[in-house]
């Protein structure tokens, strides 16, 4: 590398702006493609955020009750999306809930009793890290459930959505698509990073060796519960940064809030990252 190539702290010193950088770097002949690519991606993301405050907002003063729900395979990025969306919201008026398995007294219940409680209350937004839709797949993938258990559910939760969506609940169902190769690159990933390794669980281990029963329970799932008032969302997720915004862009999407069309950015998500279930099967998904 020679000199010209290296950053000083002097040059950094004189930086007032993103601008600025890439200007730095193009003289330093640096490439500066992923930089450009990062700024770019923070930038979407604090203006998306911004729209996220203004629907929160509108959502608490109409007392609107919206759930959010976030599934797919391990490691699709179904966390990451959450962390994003809840990094600025008002915490009195939005909620995480990311279940533990069932109590034994729980597993006496009916399913769904336990999720009951957890719907949002007037004016909140409930994001879901998983959901009931775990008796959809992975429960009958891993024998957690009995043949019967998983038919009833079947039979069951889209009468169960219609409910909520009669009484006014919002309900926006994500599933995070992401490939075999990729999902065991991120598993690697965890497991390098001792920050991540708690992350990656026997659970995870067996997404790779089950992934074709994994995505018959899944087909299954989309072709009982994808409804008119309760749709699947399908959201490519290989590229994780791309998925954040565009699931934040649907979500935005969904709601005439005030202050709408004063936004800073495209509200509208993107027909080649998101899609409806019924568009998603000419197309190469997990």
């Amino acid at each position: 590398m020679n000199k010209k190539e290296i950053l000083t702290a002097e040059d950094l010193g004189n930086l007032e702006s993103n601008q600025d950088l890439i200007r730095l770097l193009k003289q330093k002949n640096i490439s500066y493609s992923k930089v450009e690519k990062t700024l770019s991606y923070n930038n979407e993301l604090r203006l998306l955020q911004i729209e996220l405050v203004k629907l929160q907002r509108y959502i608490s003063a109409n007392n609107k009750r919206v759930a959010i729900i976030f599934e797919g395979r391990d490691a699709a990025g179904k966390g990451g999306n959450i962390r994003r969306f809840m990094e600025h919201l008002n915490p009195r008026s939005s909620r995480l809930v990311a279940l533990n398995k069932p109590t034994d007294i729980e597993k006496g219940q009916w399913y769904f009793q336990r999720y009951i409680k957890e719907l949002p209350n007037p004016g909140e937004i409930v994001f879901f890290d998983r959901s009931w839709y775990n008796r959809a797949v992975v429960e009958p993938v891993m024998g957690f459930c009995s043949d019967n258990q998983y038919k009833e559910f079947l039979v069951q939760v889209p009468e169960f959505e219609h409910m909520m969506y009669e009484d006014g609940v919002v309900i926006i169902k994500f599933w995070l698509s992401i490939t075999k190769e990729e999902q065991q690159k991120r598993f690697e990933g965890r497991k390098e990073n001792p920050l991540k390794r708690w992350k990656f669980s026997p659970v995870d281990k067996q997404g790779q060796i089950l992934w074709d029963k994994y995505t018959h329970y899944k087909s299954e799932m989309f072709s009982k519960t994808h409804t008119t008032y309760s749709p699947w969302m399908i959201i490519k997720t290989n590229d994780k940064k791309v998925a954040r915004l565009e699931a934040m862009r649907h979500v935005l999407s969904q709601f005439d809030y005030d202050g709408k069309s004063e936004a800073g950015t495209v509200v509208n998500p993107d027909p080649n990252v998101v899609m409806r279930y019924y568009r998603s099967n000419n197309n190469e998904l997990d």
